[in-house]
């Protein structure tokens, strides 16, 4: 993935990290293993910092691999919060399962197999936050669906939403015509203020007004 920070910058914030616990490393070292795509400690940190502030007690995840965000998400949540995890692979829902077994943290997990976006519409609100990382193509999609389903004041936050610096290209695949016609969703909907995060891959944070 292209810096989108300057690289001296993003070196120099990687030594300012603060240290993890080994569940969340194990992860890590699964995803370089993998080349399987998570958000990283940093934007790791931010939701843990939004989710302690914000007072969550309900977290949806769109996409949610094998739980490596949701692991973010379970560690800020109080006793009896609850993040609910979606993904289309067993596979990651029973690995997820089990690192959050080892964690004590399995009672804050619920795991659904299955299109996130048909799930969603099965699920009541409201959520707290509603955290997407689906496929880039359904972003333009996720936008009605998840503002009926999240609470006034409530947190919308979407992974990958500067997609490599590909969204300021003037040549465009359908992919990044996707994920540009989402951040022009979010910016212009009446019920959300958005702010696109320079953060990583690019984090938008988006909160309901009503």
């Amino acid at each position: 993935m292209p810096h989108i920070t300057h690289p001296l910058i993003a070196e120099y914030l990687v030594g300012l990290r603060s240290p993890r616990d080994k569940v969340l490393r194990e992860m890590e070292r699964i995803a370089t293993r993998r080349g399987f795509p998570i958000i990283g400690p940093d934007v790791g940190t931010l939701l843990y910092i939004l989710t302690k502030i914000s007072g969550a007690k309900r977290v949806l995840e769109l996409g949610s691999g094998y739980g490596y965000s949701a692991y973010w998400f379970a560690r800020a949540l109080p006793p009896d919060g609850e993040v609910i995890c979606t993904d289309t692979d067993s596979k990651n829902r029973d690995q997820a399962v089990s690192f959050f077994e080892r964690a004590g943290l399995a009672h804050k997990l619920h795991y659904e197999v299955g299109d996130a976006l048909a799930i969603l519409d099965k699920l009541a609100g409201p959520f707290d936050i509603i955290f997407n990382d689906v496929d880039k193509e359904d972003y333009p999609r996720v936008v009605e669906q998840v503002a009926p389903k999240l609470r006034d004041g409530g947190l919308f936050i979407t992974d990958n939403t500067l997609w490599s610096g590909l969204v300021a290209n003037q040549r465009q695949d359908a992919t990044t015509r996707a994920v540009v016609e989402f951040n022009r969703l979010v910016a212009r909907h009446p019920l959300l203020v958005s702010l696109n995060l320079p953060l990583r891959d690019g984090l938008t944070v988006c909160l309901k007004t009503g």
